[in-house]
């Protein structure tokens, strides 16, 4: 076995700055990121994350979890992730309220990895590498998307149904923050995805790739979903925005077209997450 396994009885420890006060959004949301790592919370989403290639910096757990992940960590390797230590990769094991202290929850799922967070590739990259190389021809826009928990559905919704790849906006929550990767249930490792460096001025550069780009919202103009899919475009890019302001109108001004799904009971619509997941099924192959 080599990986390391360490018991730690001092919340404080050093060691496990990676895993401290996982609660702060707004700490972790600018931590994570420029130290290069993401957290992946519980044991379901630990085997996804390393079946998709990602490489651990360590592992934080309580004895219970230790045998259901023994065999994946055995296979783990050294850390060789970008920036890793080239040691064994340390695996910390701790009581139930030493791991409250030090992450800020009950951790009741499981168990919790520190991962070195992947290089994103370009959008050309993505867009003509997914499919297996054929290329996309379904993907999903996230313009300024805040709430991480919309943000992991939406990914889970595109695992599900199939979208080829997501792009996200540069003000866009991160997709690898704890609660989207969590609510994605992992498949954010799955699905590829990169963020946009500009935005709406990313619009110009899916049409050069032969996408369509709509724009979930209300319009006078708008075509109704059921329209837009009879029009049987080979490629579409369709893009929802913020769960309280919707799209920006420099975006609306930009786009091919805007699609609204229609609907009853006096609701004018849906939230995005399920907004996306309405979209994805209708447009499927």
């Amino acid at each position: 076995m080599s990986v390391q396994i360490i018991h730690v009885t001092d919340p404080a420890d050093p060691r496990l700055a990676d895993y401290t006060n996982l609660t702060d959004v707004e700490l972790r949301s600018k931590n994570e990121p420029e130290k290069g790592m993401y957290i992946a919370e519980s044991t379901t989403v630990i085997h996804r994350a390393l079946r998709a290639g990602h490489r651990p910096r360590s592992f934080l757990m309580a004895e219970k979890w230790l045998p259901g992940l023994e065999e994946a960590i055995s296979a783990v390797g050294l850390d060789d992730g970008p920036g890793g230590t080239g040691e064994p990769v340390p695996v910390y094991v701790a009581e139930p309220a030493v791991l409250e202290s030090i992450t800020g929850f009950n951790l009741h799922r499981g168990a919790l990895s520190a991962m070195h967070r992947p290089v994103l590739p370009s959008v050309h990259e993505l867009l003509t590498t997914a499919r297996d190389g054929q290329g996309a021809r379904r993907v999903a826009v996230l313009e300024d998307i805040v709430d991480h928990t919309n943000v992991g559905a939406i990914f889970r919704g595109a695992a599900g149904l199939g979208v080829d790849a997501v792009l996200v906006s540069p003000r866009c929550s991160d997709p690898l923050y704890r609660r989207s990767v969590r609510v994605s249930m992992g498949t954010v490792f799955q699905v590829p995805w990169t963020r946009l460096e500009s935005w709406p001025g990313g619009v110009e550069e899916l049409r050069e790739h032969g996408f369509t780009v709509a724009a979930l919202a209300l319009s006078d103009d708008s075509l109704t979903l059921d329209e837009y899919v009879a029009r049987g475009d080979e490629r579409s890019a369709f893009v929802f925005g913020t769960e309280g302001h919707g799209l920006q109108r420099s975006t609306l001004a930009a786009v091919d077209h805007v699609v609204k799904i229609p609907m009853a009971g006096g609701v004018d619509s849906l939230n995005v997450a399920a907004s996306a997941a309405v979209v994805f099924w209708a447009t499927r192959a």
